[in-house]
């Protein structure tokens, strides 16, 4: 089945059903080590993981690791501009579930993006993103430990499908006179708009499928979460791009009253319920009157629609929802994307599961985790229904390759999340305590050390900061 490389003696394949992955005492996990400091963290990861398997279950559970290759490491084994062979693909097809450190983006060979193609060749539609502080950790941010979230973004369309036409080109061209002539003059509500001659053309498909897909993980995830965390907030810029976003909002309100309607409320039915609580008599027109800005100002047909909206909620959940039982369901709202940008900052406690699309998700995801320490304690997933990776959030830092000096938190984290993924939580809980533990105690590496008041000198190496947490093991 492979070409230029050999799978463990010992261990056996992770499989799926239902898109959940059954998997045995010695699962075999191939490994990517990464470009650039791939070199350095990737051995300090293993390193921790193995411990923490060891320590939570001692000779029960075991990985047996398998290295296959990507990126320039991948080009030195297999030739010239292999960076992603076919070794690589079907090893992760067959074992569904890896991990790697940072990849090079090619420089020739016809792929764009190592981590978009694995993501894509995979069906890997939901990027997941924990962003959660560690104390200790240096921060911009005044208050870093009320931020707790997590990123659920699309992964396989919107602008990262990459469908577009160089400006000048013949496609781009006729496609521009077939929009200007054709079909915008053909929809009313565009008006007179022209999208100019020297433009470049991309397109954004946002589909009813990869979308409902993707709220369907968060709201799983959600339930999964303490009662006071379980909220899924749809982000998009709906307002203005109403049928590739507005529809992504749509769409996730729709799945959330639909497949979850037992579990889940959306914010504008709790506005309801909550109105007819504490006011028992309250009429429809006056409750319609509370949940929708400028009521009097609306046209009748659009009272008479807000109304009948009250209506039908209270018809349909109120048995179930009503009397304060909506308290007890996931929360589901919206908020419009450059909002949310900034009540993650002011209100960062107010959210949980933020499901977005992929360019908003991609902005998002690494703001946040600005706030509670950079990406170099980011950790990310890319998961599907049969196969899902676990990856570091930040690129390959050269300059910094085989130094031991660089922060392995990324992968490390990665490493937690693909723990509790498989369903091995104690071993996940053992790495995050002797993160927060080695932080706390200052046992950093140089990024995070010189940022620290005071700066801690000298720093932990890459390889000593794996030590360290492993040493705070509870």
């Amino acid at each position: 089945m492979y070409e230029k490389i050999t799978p463990p003696d010992t261990g056996s394949r992770i499989t799926f059903q239902d898109g959940k992955p059954i998997v045995p005492d010695n699962p075999i996990i191939p490994f990517i080590r990464g470009d650039g400091t791939g070199v350095d963290i990737w051995p300090a990861t293993q390193k921790v993981i193995d411990a923490a398997v060891h320590a939570a279950y001692g000779n029960q559970r075991q990985i047996s690791w398998f290295k296959i290759y990507a990126g320039d490491e991948a080009c030195d084994k297999y030739g010239t501009y292999q960076y992603l062979p076919e070794d690589t693909l079907n090893a992760i097809k067959q074992y569904g579930i890896a991990i790697k450190g940072p990849l090079t983006t090619p420089i020739g060979g016809g792929i764009r993006s190592l981590n978009v193609a694995l993501r894509q060749i995979n069906d890997l539609y939901a990027c997941v993103r924990p962003c959660k502080y560690y104390p200790g950790t240096p921060s911009p941010h005044k208050n870093p430990e009320k931020l707790d979230v997590i990123i659920y973004r699309e992964n396989t369309e919107d602008i990262y499908l990459g469908i577009e036409w160089r400006q000048g080109s013949e496609i781009a061209d006729k496609l521009i006179a077939f929009l200007n002539t054709d079909l915008i003059p053909a929809t009313p509500e565009h008006g007179k708009k022209q999208i100019r001659l020297d433009s470049g053309i991309g397109i954004k498909p946002i589909s009813k499928t990869g979308s409902q897909r993707l709220v369907r993980r968060a709201i799983a995830h959600a339930l999964r979460l303490p009662k006071a965390k379980q909220q899924v907030t749809l982000v998009h810029k709906g307002n203005i791009m109403k049928y590739t976003e507005g529809a992504f909002r749509d769409w996730g309100y729709e799945l959330a009253i639909t497949e979850f309607r037992s579990q889940c409320v959306t914010e504008r039915e709790s506005w309801i319920l909550s109105n007819k609580e504490r006011h028992p008599d309250i009429t429809l027109e006056e409750n319609a009157r509370k949940i929708e800005p400028g009521y009097d100002a609306l046209t009748e047909e659009k009272k008479a629609e807000v109304t009948q909206e009250v209506q039908q909620v209270l018809d349909a959940i109120w048995d179930s929802h009503g009397n304060g039982q909506w308290k007890e369901k996931v929360m589901v709202n919206d908020r419009i994307a450059d909002s949310i940008f900034q009540q993650i900052q002011t209100r960062p406690d107010e959210y949980s599961i933020l499901a977005t699309m992929n360019l908003n998700g991609d902005y998002l995801s690494d703001a946040a985790a600005a706030m509670v320490g950079g990406l170099g304690m980011g950790p990310g997933a890319n998961i599907g229904d049969n196969c899902a990776i676990f990856e570091a959030t930040h690129g390959t830092a050269p300059k910094h390759a085989g130094l031991d000096r660089i922060n392995p938190g990324s992968v490390i984290l990665s490493g937690v999340m693909m723990l509790e993924y498989m369903g091995w939580q104690e071993a996940a809980d053992l790495i995050k305590q002797g993160l927060g533990g080695a932080i706390a105690n200052r046992e950093v590496t140089y990024d995070l050390a010189r940022l620290m008041i005071p700066p801690v000198e000298p720093p932990l190496k890459c390889s000593q900061f794996a030590e360290a947490i492993i040493k705070h093991f509870k």
